[in-house]
């Protein structure tokens, strides 16, 4: 098995205004930037063999401080990019909550079982980024690696290897700049 530890990245002016970034690519901002570099030296003792990111900005920032900290390479994945939701990407929630009231109660009571318009539904998010580990997985077995991604990827991952249902995603976020330790396969 790997360890992986899953990073979601810093803060973005976007998560400050509840706005709903997916796929979108805000950049880090100043806390952001400041957790990357902190996140870069709490993590540093660890013996990682690679450093992994989703190719949006706002992780590969987060991500970078800790390969450069560490003198590896960064390996981006666009697999392991936040779950795409559609019209709704770039959005501010309030603004969603307002003008799809039934779709958005769904999304937040039922997620497995909704897709944001145009998006993908949280079992093609689960499904998507336990493909991207399992290839990080065999490209480094029995290693420990860094793996920098976003909130409901993370999320997807927690209830998997927790044997929790996809429509319980939103409680298991993890706060900005935040990681969690696993070992990877998980028998599925």
């Amino acid at each position: 098995m790997t360890t992986l530890y899953l990073v979601r990245h810093g803060r973005t002016d976007w998560n400050d205004q509840a706005r709903y970034q997916g796929q979108c690519d805000p950049p880090l901002n100043a806390q952001g930037l400041r957790q990357a570099q902190e996140l870069a030296q709490a993590l540093r003792p660890v013996p990682f063999a690679a450093v992994y990111s989703s190719d949006l900005g706002r992780a590969r920032q987060t991500a970078q401080a800790l390969a450069d900290a560490l003198g590896l390479p960064l390996r981006l994945d666009v697999r392991l990019r936040e779950i795409d939701l559609g019209e709704w990407a770039g959005q501010l929630v309030s603004v969603i909550r307002a003008a799809d009231a039934d779709l958005f109660a769904r999304w937040r009571s039922t997620p497995a079982a909704v897709r944001p318009p145009g998006g993908e539904t949280v079992v093609e998010l689960a499904a998507r980024i336990a493909g991207a580990l399992d290839g990080i997985a065999g490209a480094h077995p029995a290693a420990t690696v860094a793996v920098f991604t976003h909130g409901a990827a993370i999320a997807a991952v927690r209830c998997q290897v927790r044997g929790i249902p996809l429509d319980r995603i939103w409680t298991m976020l993890l706060e900005n700049a935040a990681w969690e330790v696993t070992e990877w396969p998980q028998s599925r």
